[in-house]
């Protein structure tokens, strides 16, 4: 499969400063961030109380997530190859960027649209829309992160912008977090979610995030490529990814850490199943107002942070502290939704430290591979990261459907304190459990090492 390639020359024009660069990527990423806020915090609430999915449909969509992970896999590495592959006069980046947003508009509507069927028909609708809108998704994600890589080549820069980023990532996963079930009511018609409140509010979501996301196209201007760099095979490029040991290391590290997603994951679930589902929508705001509110302190402070002590180490403190609230959070227990929100600020904290250091760790690996080996792969290598990511919020779904199907739970049913305190241990225990093992490869992390030269 060849990547396109320019056949005119590329026409000058004016560069944006980086400033309005800036500004643009992180407009980018807030209203890329809504559409997958939207799917990874409410389709599991929507398969259960508008799909009206019973506890053995929920553990076969819980499934589908994870097969469509596997398709992931495969997808996220070929569009970064793709990416690496390509040369246009708008660069390798934007036109994946540009060609994107229309098909991520249309899936994510319709998985928000699932038909009234017997449940077999649900869930065959709901597999193939989520498989294919991951295989759209991962043509969306990987060329914004690759682009912030090649458009601010400056570690310190780059690890600034990254914070916005992630800053504008929170405050939108906040507006979505907190206003969808309000937002979807009002389209509704009453204070029951409807099916098509569903498919107005999150086709309307995912048209406004797009439309923001389209501004890196327009705004920002990425590194242009050496002619040496030009025609760089599949081969090289795989093989140049699987050399990146510090690259690899923080690939592992994130997977492991997979349970920092679990609460965005299954909070709306657990807030109904613990204080009633009367109240689910108001202690839900209560606590995703809490972990927004410390992810947007956390990653607003680790750029200050990384000018005091190395990325390394801030991964390694943010996955022990993240390991620490989490037991302690077990022990005391979700009786009070005040000290439940206490503990879940500062899993916040973690988790903003994590999500500013994680990028930042592989631009630099990039750029250590480049300077050892003359190869530059950041669309491939920022694929890993987009892939990770998604993957991290897919095993997190995946693990908390398992547990709330194991548990009992669907619509309807008499609420036990079995059922709470099952889902309890996946909320509490699990995460802290992911975040102890996620700091293990963080510890070999080291940059530098034999150049093409001296192999």
């Amino acid at each position: 499969m060849s990547a396109p390639t320019a056949t005119t020359a590329p026409r000058q024009s004016p560069v944006p400063s980086p400033r309005v660069q800036g500004m643009a990527i992180t407009t980018a990423a807030f209203g890329q961030n809504a559409i997958l806020t939207t799917v990874s915090t409410f389709v599991l609430g929507y398969l259960i109380h508008t799909a009206q999915l019973s506890s053995a449909g929920i553990g076969i969509a819980g499934v589908i997530i994870g097969a469509a992970k596997a398709v992931d896999a495969v997808s996220d590495p070929v569009v970064g190859s793709l990416i690496d592959r390509t040369r246009t006069r708008w660069g390798k980046f934007r036109p994946y960027i540009l060609f994107s947003a229309i098909p991520v508009v249309i899936l994510t509507a319709l998985m928000f649209s699932v038909p009234n069927m017997p449940e077999t028909g649900k869930l065959i609708y709901f597999g193939v829309v989520f498989v294919v809108w991951g295989i759209a998704y991962s043509f969306c994600d990987v060329p914004l992160w690759g682009l912030i890589g090649s458009a601010f080549g400056d570690s310190i820069t780059r690890a600034g912008v990254i914070s916005r980023v992630r800053i504008s990532g929170s405050v939108s996963l906040g507006i979505v977090t907190l206003g969808m079930l309000t937002f979807v009511g009002l389209l509704s018609g009453s204070k029951t979610a409807t099916s098509t409140g569903w498919s107005l509010g999150v086709g309307i979501v995912a048209l406004v995030g797009m439309a923001l996301y389209l501004l890196a196209f327009f705004f920002v201007r990425e590194k242009k490529i050496a002619e040496e760099h030009a025609r760089l095979t599949f081969r090289t490029l795989f093989g140049t990814l699987f050399r990146n040991k510090p690259l690899l290391l923080v690939l592992i590290g994130s997977i492991l850490g997979f349970g920092r997603f679990i609460v965005q994951a299954g909070g709306t679930t657990f807030a109904g199943l613990a204080y009633g589902n009367k109240n689910a929508a108001g202690n839900f705001t209560l606590i995703g107002a809490a972990i927004i509110i410390g992810v947007i302190i956390g990653s607003a402070f680790t750029p200050l942070l990384l000018r005091r002590t190395s990325s390394k180490a801030l991964s390694i403190w943010s996955a022990v502290l993240g390991a620490v609230v989490g037991v302690a959070m077990f022990f005391v227990g979700f009786q009070s939704i005040y000290v439940v929100m206490a503990f879940i600020f500062l899993n916040g904290l973690s988790l903003g430290v994590a999500q500013v250091v994680q990028p930042t760790m592989i631009a630099d690996a990039v750029d250590d591979v480049e300077q050892r080996t003359g190869v530059r792969n950041d669309g491939i290598s920022f694929s890993t990261l987009t892939f990770v990511s998604k993957l991290m919020t897919a095993i997190a779904l995946f693990v908390i459907t398992e547990i709330v199907a194991f548990s009992g739970y669907h619509a309807h049913v008499h609420v036990t304190s079995g059922m709470q305190q099952t889902v309890w241990i996946g909320i509490a225990l699990v995460p802290a459990v992911s975040c102890l093992l996620s700091a293990i490869p963080f510890y070999f992390y080291r940059l530098g090492g034999p150049t093409a030269a001296a192999k």
